[in-house]
C-alpha cells in the first residue's frame, strides 16, 4: 500500500481492550471512549465489545458516538450554543455541563435528561500548562463546593477530569482522596461519578488490581456508578504512521525527508515539543527525520538505524493513534495519510484513502 497511512493493529488494540474489560468486571467501573483522543470509527464495533460507550467534547463527537459506537453516550462541552443543544440531547444519554450558568441556561431543554456538572478539584497531573485543567484562572468546571451544593438536587452526577498521562497509581489515589474530602458531601447526593481520562492504567507495569480495589471502594462508599473516560489508555501502542523516505541530504547532520508531516499528521507532538517514536531506534547511523512541508521545524526527531537511509526506505512511527488522526489537517496540501487496519488474523486492508477532492472540499 502506498504511504503515508495510519496502520491500526487490532491485536495490539485488543491488549488494551482486555484490560479495560477486566477492570470493569473487577471494580464495576464502566469505561467510555474519549472521542477527542481517538475517533476512527472503523474499529468502533471491535472496541464496543469491551467498552460501555463513548464520551464527547462537541456536538459532532456526540453524534458520531451515538451513531457508530453505541452503548452509553455522554455529552460534554466547555460551552453549548442554543442552536445545537437539541441535537446534543437527542444523541446522548447524559449531558454534562461545564458551568452552573450553562446548567441554568438549558434547564428547560434538558429537564427530562440525565444531567451532570464538571467539577474542577484544583489539582492535576499535567506536566504542560497548556493542558493543565487546574491551571490558574481555568475555565474548566466549577470549583466551589458551596456553590455546587446549591444545585446538587438538579443533577445526578459529577465529572472530574484532572489526570493527564498519569501512570502513577499512588498519585491518582492521593488526588481521589482530595476529591473525597473536599466534595464528599455532594458526591453522596449523586448517582454517578465520572473520573475522566488520563489514567494510564493499560501500561505494562500499572498496578491494575490496586486501581480496581480503589475504584470499587470509592463506588461503595458513595453508592455511585463510576465511569472512566480512557482515550490514550484505550489505544496506546495500537497504531503506527507508515511513511517512506523521499530524499536525503547532509547539513551538519544526516537528514531524511519523508512523505508525511509532523504538523499535518502528528500535530500533538509538535505542540508539546515531543519527538516521534521509532523502534528499535538503535544502530550506528543517526538520522534526523523531517517532514515534507515548508515549515522549517517540521521534524519528527532524531533516530538511529542499522544502515544509512536512502530514498524508498520505509519507516514506522510508533504509538500513532491518540491525538493524531483527530488532529490531521491539510497544511501545505500534503496528502493526508490513509487509514489501514490489520485484522486479528494478520491481514491488512486500506479502509480509507484521501485524495485531491477531499482537500478541495475542506474549503470553498
Amino acid at each position: 500500500m502506498k504511504t503515508p497511512y495510519y496502520l491500526i493493529d487490532k491485536s495490539r488494540l485488543q491488549t488494551n481492550m482486555e484490560k479495560i474489560a477486566w477492570l470493569r468486571d473487577t471494580s464495576g467501573a464502566k469505561s467510555l471512549l474519549a472521542l477527542k483522543c481517538f475517533a476512527t470509527w472503523t474499529v468502533f464495533d471491535f472496541m464496543a465489545q469491551y467498552m460501555d460507550g463513548s464520551t464527547s467534547s462537541s456536538l459532532y463527537e456526540v453524534k458520531l458516538g451515538h451513531e457508530k459506537f453505541g452503548g452509553e453516550t455522554h455529552a460534554y462541552s466547555v460551552a453549548y450554543d442554543d442552536d445545537e443543544i437539541a441535537e446534543v440531547l437527542a444523541n446522548s444519554d447524559k449531558i454534562i455541563f461545564n458551568s452552573i450558568s450553562q446548567l441554568n441556561r438549558f434547564e428547560t431543554a434538558a429537564q427530562n435528561h440525565a444531567r451532570g456538572l464538571r467539577v474542577n478539584p484544583g489539582v492535576s497531573t499535567s506536566e504542560f500548562d497548556l493542558a493543565d485543567p487546574a491551571r490558574p484562572f481555568s475555565r474548566l468546571g466549577e470549583h466551589d463546593p458551596a456553590e455546587i451544593a446549591t444545585i446538587a438536587d438538579r443533577i445526578s452526577g459529577l465529572m472530574f477530569h484532572n489526570n493527564c498521562e498519569n501512570d502513577d497509581f499512588d498519585r491518582f489515589s492521593e488526588m481521589l482522596t482530595l476529591i473525597e474530602n473536599r466534595f464528599g458531601d455532594i458526591i453522596h447526593r449523586m448517582s454517578w461519578i465520572s473520573l475522566g481520562g488520563g489514567i494510564h492504567f493499560t501500561g505494562p507495569d500499572y498496578p491494575l488490581d490496586r486501581l480496581a480495589t480503589r475504584l470499587k471502594r470509592f463506588a461503595e462508599t458513595f453508592d455511585v456508578q463510576v465511569y472512566l473516560e480512557p482515550g490514550e489508555a484505550a489505544i496506546t501502542g495500537a497504531a503506527t504512521l507508515e511513511v517512506t523516505v523521499l530524499d536525503t541530504l547532509h547539513n551538519g547532520k544526516n537528514l531524511a525527508i519523508v512523505d508525511s508531516s509532523i504538523e499535518a499528521h502528528m500535530l500533538d507532538l509538535l505542540i508539546y515539543r515531543e519527538p516521534a517514536k521509532v523502534y528499535p531506534d538503535r544502530g550506528d547511523h543517526q538520522w534526523m527525520i523531517c517532514g515534507k512541508s515548508c515549515l522549517a521545524g517540521d521534524i519528527f526527531g532524531e533516530f538511529r538505524f542499522d544502515a544509512p537511509l536512502k530514498a524508498g526506505d520505509r519507516i514506522s512511527f510508533q504509538d500513532a493513534a491518540g491525538y493524531t488522526m483527530v488532529k490531521k489537517n491539510w497544511f501545505n496540501g500534503v496528502k493526508m495519510p490513509g487509514i489501514a487496519v490489520r485484522e486479528l488474523d494478520g491481514t491488512v486492508a486500506m479502509v480509507r484513502d484521501f485524495d485531491y477532492e477531499d482537500f478541495k472540499s475542506a474549503l470553498s
